[in-house]
């Protein structure tokens, strides 16, 4: 019965009517699990419980997409997204001491996030960025060639400073 109800509210309402919409679609588990993300802010089991009743799928092949794509998350992340490139080049210039320096200053570890749920702290393998490395990116925003403490320090209050 708690179950029914909870189901019943508004967010999953409109994750009921995206499924209507986009399940004739070819292959359309992707785009569905982005827009209900885009509601719930991540991909908790009832949410994927949800999806793979309404198009009756195995919660498994849900859950095995969710977990194959680094945009999907089952935990809530911030609104700010730090991605710290562990590529090569970024790591032989020193990406590891960027993530110390990240977690000391958010007060949080990697793939975690801050009680403020302002920033969520991941590591990707490459951006794509390598003769700026070592390299992180918050949202479309790429900063490179970081060195110190304080020029992360001041990328973050550039955030904090947003809010």
């Amino acid at each position: 019965m708690a179950q029914d109800t909870v189901m019943s509210n508004a967010p999953y309402e409109r994750l009921r009517a995206v499924i209507q919409e986009k399940k004739t679609l070819q292959n359309p588990l992707i785009e569905i699990l982005r827009q209900a993300q885009e509601i719930f802010g991540y991909l908790p089991m009832e949410v994927q419980e949800f999806i793979s009743k309404e198009m009756d799928l195995p919660v498994s092949k849900i859950y095995g997409v969710v977990t194959f794509y680094n945009f999907f998350s089952m935990k809530p992340r911030g609104k700010y997204n730090i991605n710290v490139c562990l590529g090569t080049a970024c790591y032989v210039k020193g990406a590891a001491r960027i993530v110390t320096i990240l977690e000391e200053e958010l007060g949080v570890k990697m793939g975690e996030t801050t009680p403020d749920k302002l920033f969520t702290l991941s590591a990707v393998r490459c951006v794509g960025a390598c003769s700026l490395a070592p390299v992180l990116v918050i949202g479309e925003d790429t900063f490179g060639r970081l060195e110190s403490k304080n020029q992360v320090a001041d990328i973050i209050k550039k955030y904090k400073q947003l809010n």
